[in-house]
C-alpha cells in the first residue's frame, strides 16, 4: 500500500490496545481470574487477543462464549463486574507502550500537534495504565468506551474528541489497529492508519479500508506535512 501523507494535521488521535500499549498479557490474566472465580474453564493469551477491541462486556461475553454454552445475561452481568474488579488488580502490571511510541508522541507534541486517545476501554482503567507508561500527559482529552452512550465503530467517540480540542475533522488522524477503528474513522469523516502489529480480533489488518498500514510508531510523523 502506497503511504498517503496528511496535509494540515491538527490533532492525532488514538486507540490504545494495541495501538499504543501491549497490554493482552493483563486483560488476559484478568480473564483467566475471572473464569477460575465462576468455575469455567481457561484462555490462553492467543485466545484472548482475539476478544479485544469491542470493549469489556464483548470481551467477557467471548471469553465465556466463544466455542462453549451460551452465556445468560445475569451471568454475564456478574462475570463483568467479575472481571473489572480483576483487571483493576492486573492492569499495567506487564504492559508495555510499543517500541517508537514514546518518541514519536514527543515529536508530535513538539511539533505543536495535539493527541487524544479514543478508545473502547473503560474510562476507570485509562488514566491507571496511561500513567503507569508515561503516556498519560501527552494527551489532550480522554474518551473511553463508557464515556459517550455509543462506543467506536459509532463515529460519536471521535466527533466528541474533536469537540473537546476544538479542531475540525478535517484536520484530525486517526490511528488505530483494527477495522473497529477504521470504521468509526470513516463514518466519522476522518482518515486513518492502522498499525500491523496490533490484535484487531484476530485478522489480519492489511484487507482493512484504510489510509495506510504502519510496522512501527516512528513511521507515523514523517506523513504529516
Amino acid at each position: 500500500m502506497n503511504l498517503r501523507r496528511f496535509e494540515g494535521v491538527k490533532a492525532v488521535f488514538f486507540d490504545l490496545d494495541g495501538t499504543l500499549v501491549d497490554s493482552i498479557v493483563d486483560l488476559a490474566e484478568a480473564g483467566r481470574r475471572m473464569l477460575a472465580e465462576l468455575g469455567e474453564a481457561t484462555r490462553d493469551d492467543a485466545e484472548i487477543s482475539h476478544f479485544v477491541g469491542k470493549g469489556i462486556p464483548v470481551l467477557v461475553e467471548r471469553c465465556l462464549a466463544v466455542g462453549r454454552a451460551p452465556v445468560s445475561a445475569e451471568r454475564l452481568q456478574y462475570a463483568i463486574e467479575v472481571f473489572m474488579r480483576h483487571y483493576g488488580d492486573t492492569n499495567g502490571l506487564l504492559s508495555a507502550a510499543y517500541p517508537g511510541v514514546a518518541e514519536t508522541l514527543v515529536e508530535l507534541k513538539g511539533r505543536g500537534v495535539r493527541m487524544g486517545c479514543v478508545t473502547n476501554k473503560a474510562e476507570a482503567f485509562v488514566a491507571p495504565l496511561m500513567k503507569k507508561l508515561d503516556l498519560w500527559h501527552f494527551m489532550d482529552c480522554i474518551v473511553g468506551g463508557d464515556t459517550l452512550a455509543k462506543k467506536k465503530p459509532d463515529p460519536e467517540p471521535l466527533w466528541h474528541a474533536c469537540e473537546q480540542l476544538g479542531v475540525a475533522r478535517e484536520h484530525a488522524l486517526m490511528v488505530g489497529d483494527s477495522s473497529n477503528d477504521a470504521l468509526c474513522a470513516r463514518r466519522a469523516g476522518i482518515p486513518v492508519v492502522l498499525m500491523t502489529y496490533g490484535y484487531n480480533e484476530g485478522v489480519a489488518v492489511d484487507s482493512v479500508d484504510c489510509d495506510g498500514l504502519l510496522s512501527n510508531f516512528i513511521e507515523l510523523p514523517p506523513l504529516l506535512v
